[in-house]
């Protein structure tokens, strides 16, 4: 940038001045002093921008595009000096591996752990003395994590080796979790956006179809919201742009 500035004047060397379309601008040091501030101002408006950027980051999405990945890693390579002279990159790996997380909030260590849940609540309801009529609450509750094309957890079922009751779950699950006010690492989502997700999920294969266009269909997700929902999470749904749904 200062190559630029400095080329857009012409030097006199015997008085050591500057001149530009056959004017004098001024003394050299004046003249490096002005361009050094305007450098500083925008080293800092850059900085001021990238750190507004690692704050959107370290908040957390649906999804993180693979530009905002490079660009959290080309800040990491910065070099800065701490008041001991010390000097080191703008930010750690672990960091940069939080702060790249493509989806939500957890790293792949955390969220296997946080994965072992379904598994520790199979065992212990597959422990419990069910009566006759309950006793496939179990595989009900123990399947919302799964997908209708395999790739979910814990037992890596499909949709025809699943009940219908496991796959309502399995939607349930993933609004609730969407719409929930009590988080505290997120807000709860509005009606719109998190049929938005939703119905991207069902084009994806991860929840059933036909039961995601009758919790639509049906509204059960407006009854729903008007029981547990904050009124300013209760917008209008277009039903028509919803991904994947056809009224």
């Amino acid at each position: 940038m200062l190559t630029y500035l400095f080329d857009r004047y012409e030097l006199d060397e015997e008085n050591l001045t500057l001149t530009r379309d056959g004017q004098r601008v001024g003394d050299i040091a004046r003249a490096e002093a002005n361009h050094d501030r305007i450098a500083s101002m925008m080293v800092g408006r850059e900085l001021d921008d990238d750190c507004r950027f690692l704050h959107a980051c370290n908040i957390g999405g649906e999804r993180m595009r693979d530009e905002d990945v490079e660009r959290v890693r080309r800040i990491a390579r910065l070099r800065w000096r701490d008041v001991a002279g010390h000097e080191a990159d703008f930010l750690t790996e672990d960091e940069v591996r939080n702060l790249t997380i493509r989806a939500g909030t957890l790293t792949d260590d955390e969220r296997k752990i946080i994965n072992h849940h379904i598994v520790a609540t199979i065992k212990m309801l597959e422990a419990l003395p069910w009566p006759k009529h309950l006793t496939k609450v179990p595989e009900y509750a123990g399947g919302h994590h799964e997908r209708m094309d395999g790739k979910g957890y814990p037992k890596g079922l499909t949709r025809e080796q699943m009940s219908v009751q496991a796959r309502c779950m399995g939607i349930a699950d993933i609004f609730e979790a969407l719409t929930a006010k009590d988080r505290p690492y997120k807000k709860g989502k509005t009606l719109s956006e998190s049929l938005q997700i939703l119905g991207r999920m069902r084009l994806g294969g991860h929840v059933d179809p036909d039961l995601f266009d009758v919790f639509v269909r049906r509204k059960v997700y407006r009854k729903y919201a008007e029981l547990f929902l904050d009124k300013e999470q209760i917008d209008e749904v277009d039903e028509a742009g919803i991904p994947g749904y056809v009224p």
